[in-house]
């Protein structure tokens, strides 16, 4: 979600900070800004691009050695510039409409009891100039500011509630800048000449150090000229170790590609060969030391994801049920964390995320561990996310940085890791043979090369968008395996297009959504040659005969053809349990060809965002 760049230095940070920003563009957002010290507080923010902030900066000759920057994704107040980040602070009964202040500060994150502080802050004579919980931090910090920022950062943070990465300095003490995170990412840069960096994401410092030390919860840092010192969250000094980490910024490049998503959609044979690089066998190592262990004392599994990872987890639980014989829950995160459950300590519970930061999951992870349920594992596409340093066992994806917001090669790239688990889990309990397994890795090693032979459907699809271009609402039906592929081609359409789109599984479709079936309802139906085809055909008989219009991605040899009311695209090959990470492409490709066509910005789709870290 929201990004933060900030920087201590001898030399001018203003490229460092906006270079920064573009690098974390990717996450969405819907306004930006750089606070600076020159002499005194300076400030430039805007609504638009950063490209246009760039703009503004160089018309108002901006400059300065210590800084702050961020893009804001709205959660309290419409994205507006005086809402935009950063904020600064005046003492009571200062002009809060003024140029110049005290305090500057970015926020990720939301404040929960920012009310009962802005209220307390309102009678001490501070005025607001925003509609944002993250003011009221900044004046929270300027009223017990008395000549040291650390100290006074330590104690607002104290008074907090709700979760914060912040970037804070103050106009009476250059060349020092504050962090602290509770809930949120925050890193920071080690540079070279003594200077110092911080930020929400390495990859906004690619190219500039790779030197990463990871702050952890209820850390706060003081970065200064050539050192810096961290305190816990009970404020004892502590330290945190340094890791080299390549974020290279090249991952961000478009190449010969229109937009990101058609980029990632394309990389996705790589990604998932990388993904599976190196797996010769099936051996329970591959998610982490003390794998074999936990495994064989796991009697059910507990999937927790959000949003794309959320389908993903639905999809593995067909595979471990059917295949590893385990009982298998999957919840949605931010349901999970706030409802009355049974908790069993032989539960391995499993978390999916892209960017092993998002808040619900983390959340739902920790609510898990305190229920007693120490049994944890991560399927996750960054290695040093918080996601996979507080979990047990991990397998890390290997999709690369993915820019677009609406996900694609983490999916499949995940269904890939939650397969091998399932096969880990399913010779841990010795429900796999030689022969099976040694069907399953031939069948993975050849996905790749399926992959890429479903992505040379891309002219029919093309065909399909035009006529998914004109219309406002459409439906989407699977059954059984890929019941959530249905799910997930739904949600691609909704992000990126704005048409609304549902699924359903396809046997429920005479339980109420066949109402909505007309002629100008698109029906969109993921038809593999397994054992539910023949039921499917039957769904399929359904809404034609309400006058719907069908569009079946059909295996070869399941006997569907083309017709009056049935347009059929012709999957390559029938690929058995893995077949809802080949089926699953062609709708990721419906999505990003109807939204060129209805000209939406693909890449940032209004209103969502990359990371989701704030609740």
């Amino acid at each position: 979600m929201c990004g933060i760049v900030g920087a201590v230095s001898t030399r001018n940070i203003v490229p460092i900070l906006v270079q920064g920003l573009q690098r974390l563009e990717y996450r969405g957002y819907d306004s930006c800004g750089v606070a600076l010290y020159a002499g005194g507080l300076k400030r430039a923010r805007s609504t638009d691009r950063v490209a246009t902030l760039i703009e503004q900066i160089e018309q108002e000759h901006l400059e300065g050695t210590t800084g702050i920057a961020h893009t804001r994704w709205a959660t309290h107040g419409a994205p507006a510039v005086h809402n935009a980040h950063p904020h600064f602070s005046h003492g009571p009964g200062a002009n809060a409409s003024a140029k110049a202040g005290r305090i500057a500060l970015v926020h990720n994150g939301i404040i929960e009891n920012y009310i009962e502080l802005r209220k307390g802050l309102q009678a001490k004579g501070y005025e607001f100039a925003s509609q944002t919980d993250t003011e009221v931090i900044s004046h929270l910090v300027d009223s017990l500011y008395d000549g040291d920022l650390f100290d006074a950062v330590k104690a607002a943070v104290l008074q907090l509630q709700g979760a914060y990465a912040i970037a804070v300095f103050c106009k009476d003490e250059p060349h020092r800048v504050i962090g602290a995170r509770a809930g949120s990412p925050l890193i920071l840069g080690v540079g070279k000449d003594g200077e110092n960096f911080l930020a929400s994401d390495a990859m906004a410092l690619a190219g500039v150090t790779d030197q990463i030390l990871y702050l952890e919860e209820g850390d706060v840092i003081d970065v200064q000229l050539g050192r810096y010192w961290i305190v816990d969250k009970m404020h004892k000094p502590v330290q945190r170790e340094v890791k080299t980490v390549q974020a290279h910024s090249g991952a961000a490049e478009l190449g010969p590609y229109r937009h990101y998503m058609q980029k990632e959609i394309f990389e996705q044979p790589r990604a998932v060969a990388d993904t599976l690089e190196g797996v010769q066998g099936i051996v329970p190592e591959l998610f982490g030391d003390g794998a074999l262990r936990v495994f064989k004392e796991v009697n059910s599994v507990l999937i927790l994801a959000c949003g794309t990872s959320y389908y993903s987890g639905c999809t593995a639980k067909y595979w471990l049920e059917s295949i590893a014989k385990i009982p298998t829950q999957v919840e949605i995160a931010s349901e999970y964390r706030y409802r009355d459950t049974v908790p069993d300590p032989s539960t391995l519970v499993v978390t999916i995320s892209q960017s092993g930061e998002t808040a619900d999951t983390l959340a739902a992870l920790r609510h898990a561990k305190s229920l007693g349920m120490d049994k944890t594992l991560t399927i996750c596409n960054v290695s040093t996310s918080a996601m996979v340093r507080e979990c047990k066992l991990a397998y890390v994806t290997r999709a690369g940085a993915e820019i677009g917001v609406a996900s694609t090669k983490a999916f499949t790239t995940q269904l890939a890791g939650l397969f091998l688990l399932t096969l880990v889990l399913a010779q841990a309990k010795g429900r796999l043979s030689d022969e099976e397994e040694a069907q399953h890795v031939k069948a993975m090693r050849h996905l790749p090369a399926a992959l890429q032979a479903v992505l040379a459907l891309e002219p029919q699809v093309i065909s399909w968008s035009e006529d998914f271009a004109n219309k406002e609402n459409a439906l989407f039906l699977g059954r059984g395996l890929h019941y959530p592929i249905a799910l997930e081609g739904a949600l691609k359409l909704k992000e990126i297009t704005y048409i609304h789109a549902e699924a359903y599984a396809a046997g429920e479709l005479k339980h109420g959504p066949l109402a909505l079936v007309t002629s100008e309802m698109p029906v969109v139906t993921v038809a593999p040659n397994d054992a539910l085809l023949e039921k499917l055909k039957s769904n399929m008989q359904e809404v034609r005969a309400r006058g719907g219009v069908l569009y079946v991605l059909a295996d070869a040899d399941t006997k569907i053809e083309s017709e009056e009311g049935i347009h059929v695209i012709r999957m390559p090959e029938h690929y058995g349990p893995l077949s809802p990470l080949l089926h699953v492409v062609p709708l990721q490709l419906l999505a990003y060809h109807t939204a060129c066509a209805r000209g939406t910005d693909v890449d940032k789709p209004r209103n969502l965002a990359k990371s989701v870290t704030v609740e």
